[in-house]
């Protein structure tokens, strides 16, 4: 009994180094309303999330203006003198905007250069309060800021406060505060703020145009109470496309910087539930743990230091500390770790200690175990697509119990892996059980060393664990709290993406969750191949996983606490005399079945769809009622014509109230020149090729104008002789639920807007040409 008592209590250790790797992330204490002057108040901050996040605040519409006074009055309470700025801007994209920034400047005693330190204060369209995104930013800064003067502190460097507009529709105030503003030149760094969630750790990740070890080191210097990071995520993020406001300030301004984002809860991130009730005040308070520390350090410190050539491998671990080392040690460490590996195990068969013939045994639990728990897993969640059909309505892919289905699918993967490497508790050195997962963790760290150079950190685990087989062969039952410690770096590293893959890619990610988990098992195997009840583990987590799965069935309806997205949008297609409903969903609910019936009658595909995150169409459509739908006014006129060439001048002028009017035209057709509202767009480069959405176009659609007030669109442009300007017009207002002609019953307290995509809106449709 006293022999299986340190193993009892590796368990525990285990368990416990799991639990702080996710408590130790973020910090406790919520400061209060009450707290001095001269601290970073979580409650203070709150307020002015509050203040903000009354109702969607998007561009063009009255609560947008009500937030830029607000913001603008409590830099004034400061004593700070706000500004605004405010002008079009047309992005690579074909998004045309007005975008209203909001900047106020505390000078320093140096030379001018400037830290700038930013968020956005719009909300995105139609139905989002914004609180975390980007609500939690502008209390943020708003706080750090009040905080910051109250210290009194000098400084050599200028600080830029600096509110975006126009982040949701395509980053135009980012990209019109660099082309245009003349504060630009000064700023060498800034500090991003946004969300993609509600909850959950604020991640720093970076942006820069050359390597990120300055970055690095002046983050350490700085000393977040609270840094999460990694160089994986970095690399990960390098490669995909990047879509925050300091991407712009480094693309086309080359100013670096800090991201600092939370993404838990992801199913709050642009809908109705982003409201001050769903952000997590521990959440907000990491956002303030960051900000203090690097304002108090870049406030005098050489800007230009965080610009280096360098790259380094990064990481935190509990307790705030980070570790980094250079990318030069990648290829030595990897093959150090492979030298000490085939040293070791040639050690382990002179002795005795290793057994050909076990290794090859021990390819059938390693194998058997990864395979069958990422297959399974991977079927089980079709399964349960196939069997609760409302999940298909979140566009965020993050179910509201998705946590559980988290849970479940990792208890699953660690009952198969106890249960499978029970069957082959006979193999008496367990030492041999170990050699072929730490060789699979050595082979994966040489992959991405080639491949994945941001993840090649992961070769750490492997030398914890050379030690430890080391270890086993050595002794034929090693001390289980030893090898518990020594799997710390094993744990600390692979947990938290666990739970951050399914989160931040959705919940059809769950696969690589369950593989990590099982490799995370087999790294521990030093551990729990010494436990002789390993088939009870599995048991107990089969019970697990079977009342994690049943909670989340009964967590699986909607809920006033959990609404339904769902979607109805009217269409009057002027050139058919057409009207009709459509919408984006796959189930049809209570609301939408007065329109659609039970059986709904499938839309046409489109090429012609609306810009949204994640390229949603039409999935029904039904008839509509006509009513008077006012045109918007046309006016052609062919302004140059030569025996190639021919130019013409077009402008549209809404007769109502509208939020947005898209264009389309046959992609095919390449103009050769094209200016909006005397704006040209910046070609984009896609793959190895440069592309223009105009005169070197991917697709049909050639501009999304989110409109701000009743201004004219003007466009001006040109193209061969032989071909023919025609365009297919979309008009829409965010009306739908407000028109009285059309007498649409709101929503029940159980339902939403359906998110990401062109929803709750009456569309005016018509093709144009100037014949």
């Amino acid at each position: 009994m006293l022999k299986n008592i340190p193993r009892f209590f590796s368990f525990i250790f285990i368990a416990i180094a799991v639990w702080f790797s996710f408590y130790s992330s973020q910090p406790k204490n919520i400061e209060a309303e009450d707290a001095p002057e001269t601290t970073f108040s979580t409650q203070r901050a709150f307020k002015h999330v509050e203040a903000i996040a009354q109702k969607p605040h998007y561009v063009g519409t009255e609560a947008h203006s009500r937030v830029r006074n607000y913001i603008v009055g409590q830099l004034q309470e400061m004593g700070l003198q706000a500004q605004t700025h405010e002008d079009y801007t047309l992005t690579k994209s074909g998004t045309l905007v007005r975008p209203q920034n909001i900047l106020a400047r505390l000078e320093g005693n140096g030379n001018g250069e400037a830290l700038v330190i930013m968020t956005h204060y719009d909300s995105n369209p139609h139905s989002s309060p914004g609180a975390s995104d980007a609500g939690s930013g502008v209390g943020t800064i708003l706080e750090g800021i009040r905080t910051f003067l109250a210290e009194n502190k000098k400084h050599e460097n200028d600080i830029i406060i600096l509110f975006t507009d126009a982040e949701e529709l395509g980053l135009n105030g980012a990209e019109l505060f660099i082309k245009d503003h003349p504060w630009a030149k000064d700023a060498k760094l800034a500090l991003n703020f946004e969300a993609r969630g509600s909850d959950g750790d604020s991640f720093m990740f970076l942006e820069t145009n050359s390597g990120n070890a300055g970055l690095i080191n002046s983050f350490k210097k700085a000393n977040p109470g609270f840094p999460v990071t990694n160089s994986l995520v970095y690399s990960v993020y390098k490669m995909l496309p990047n879509d925050t406001d300091l991407t712009v300030l480094r693309e086309q301004g080359s100013i670096p910087g800090y991201n600092f984002a939370f993404i838990d809860d992801h199913f709050d991130y642009h809908a109705a539930t982003d409201t001050p009730k769903n952000l997590d005040k521990e959440t907000l308070a990491h956002q303030g743990s960051y900000l203090m520390p690097l304002l108090d350090y870049f406030k005098d410190a050489d800007l230009n230091e965080v610009e280096a050539q360098e790259e380094v491998l990064f990481f935190n671990i509990p307790g705030g500390e980070i570790i980094r080392y250079p990318f030069s040690w990648i290829f030595p460490m990897l093959i150090i770790a492979l030298v000490l590996l085939f040293t070791i195990l040639g050690y382990g068969f002179s002795k005795d200690r290793l057994q050909l013939k076990e290794i090859s045994k021990s390819i059938i639990p390693f194998t058997v175990s990864l395979a069958f728990s990422g297959l399974l897993v991977f079927l089980l969640w079709k399964f349960l697509l196939y069997s609760y059909p409302e999940y298909s309505e979140m566009e965020q892919g993050f179910t509201y119990n998705g946590y559980y289905y988290i849970a479940a699918f990792v208890s699953l993967s660690l009952l198969i892996s106890f249960f499978t490497y029970f069957r082959f508790r006979h193999i008496e050195n367990k030492a041999n059980l170990f050699v072929v997962p730490l060789f699979f963790w050595l082979l994966l760290g040489a992959l991405l060393a080639f491949f994945l150079k941001g993840a090649a950190y992961f070769i750490i685990p492997g030398f914890f664990g050379l030690l430890q087989l080391f270890i086993m062969m050595r002794q034929e039952s090693p001390n289980s709290l030893l090898m518990a410690f020594l799997s710390l770096p094993a744990i600390f590293i692979l947990v938290p993406f666990i739970k951050m893959f399914p989160v931040a890619l959705g919940l059809k990610i769950l696969f690589l969750s369950a593989l990590l988990s099982v490799l995370l098992f087999q790294l521990l195997l030093p551990v729990f191949a010494y436990f002789k009840s390993n088939k009870k583990i599995a048991v107990f987590f089969f019970l697990i996983f079977n009342i994690l799965l049943i909670t989340a069935h009964f967590k699986a309806d909607f809920t006033e606490e959990h609404p339904k997205p769902n979607s109805l949008v009217y269409l009057f297609d002027a050139d058919k005399n057409t009207t009709n409903w459509y919408s984006y969903d796959n189930m049809v609910d209570d609301w939408t079945e007065a329109y659609f019936g039970e059986e709904p009658l499938i839309a046409p595909s489109e090429n012609k769809t609306f810009s949204s995150k994640y390229g949603s169409n039409f999935t029904w459509r039904a008839e509509a009622p006509k009513i008077d739908l006012q045109s918007p006014g046309i006016i052609w006129k062919k302004t140059d014509s030569t025996s190639t060439i021919n130019s013409y001048s077009l402008k549209i002028a809404t007769n109502r109230q509208a939020d947005r009017i898209e264009l389309f035209a046959d992609r095919t057709v390449d103009f050769e020149s094209f200016k909006v509202n005397g704006l040209e767009a910046d070609s984009v480069a896609l793959g190895s090729n440069d592309f223009h959405i105009h005169t070197r176009r991917w697709h049909d659609r050639i501009l999304t104008y989110h409109i701000s007030g009743r201004d004219t669109l003007r466009l001006e442009f040109s193209l061969r002789s032989d071909e023919k300007p025609e365009f297919t017009l979309y008009e829409s207002s965010y009306d739908l639920l407000e028109n009285q002609d059309l007498n649409v019953k709101p929503r029940a307290e159980t339902m939403i807007p359906r998110p990401f995509v062109l929803n709750d809106a009456v569309i005016f449709k018509k093709t144009i040409s100037p014949e």
